[in-house]
């Protein structure tokens, strides 16, 4: 069953009606994100991925680009208007679907039971912390930039 949104510019009830878009179209919308992440992620680890028993430079950065957009992306939409609409799609899309598909734990979570477990225990403990609190710093970073940036702009009564 789908229900209808009113859209009102006065508040008053009145406006088009307007239907969310349906979970298929959503979830169509994070599977293509998903994909464009994951092959964008997957051709940079090809071009300049790290050998056996080296730092994973190329993950690290990955994951922390993907960190610092993800704040960015989700504090400028929450300080733009509600979740929905184009607003919802966007996270979903792009939030979801292509940060998701670029970044990686299990890649992450797989060279750094390798390091520990293959000889190099020292690189591979160096990686996991610094993994871990640069993603924290980063995802940070993008939050407050977005909070900085959208501060100047405020918004109009329907929240745009």
């Amino acid at each position: 069953m789908e229900t209808v949104t009113r859209n009102s510019s006065n508040g008053g009830g009145g406006g088009a009606a307007r239907r969310p878009a349906p979970m298929w179209a959503l979830a169509l919308l994070v599977g293509v994100g998903g994909c464009v992440g994951t092959l964008v992620r997957a051709l940079l680890e090809a071009a300049f991925g790290a050998d056996h028993g080296h730092f994973p430079v190329m993950t690290l950065t990955i994951n922390l680009v993907g960190s610092v957009v993800l704040g960015l992306l989700l504090e400028g939409l929450a300080r733009t208007g509600e979740d929905v609409g184009p607003r919802k799609a966007v996270r979903l899309g792009v939030g979801t679907g292509v940060i998701g598909g670029f970044t990686t734990y299990s890649t992450f979570a797989v060279e750094t039971d390798r390091l520990l477990g293959g000889g190099s225990p020292v690189i591979g403990l160096v990686y996991a912390l610094v993994s871990v609190a640069a993603g924290l710093l980063c995802a940070a970073a993008g939050i407050l930039v977005a909070r900085k940036a959208f501060r100047a702009r405020p918004m109009d009564e329907e929240g745009r």
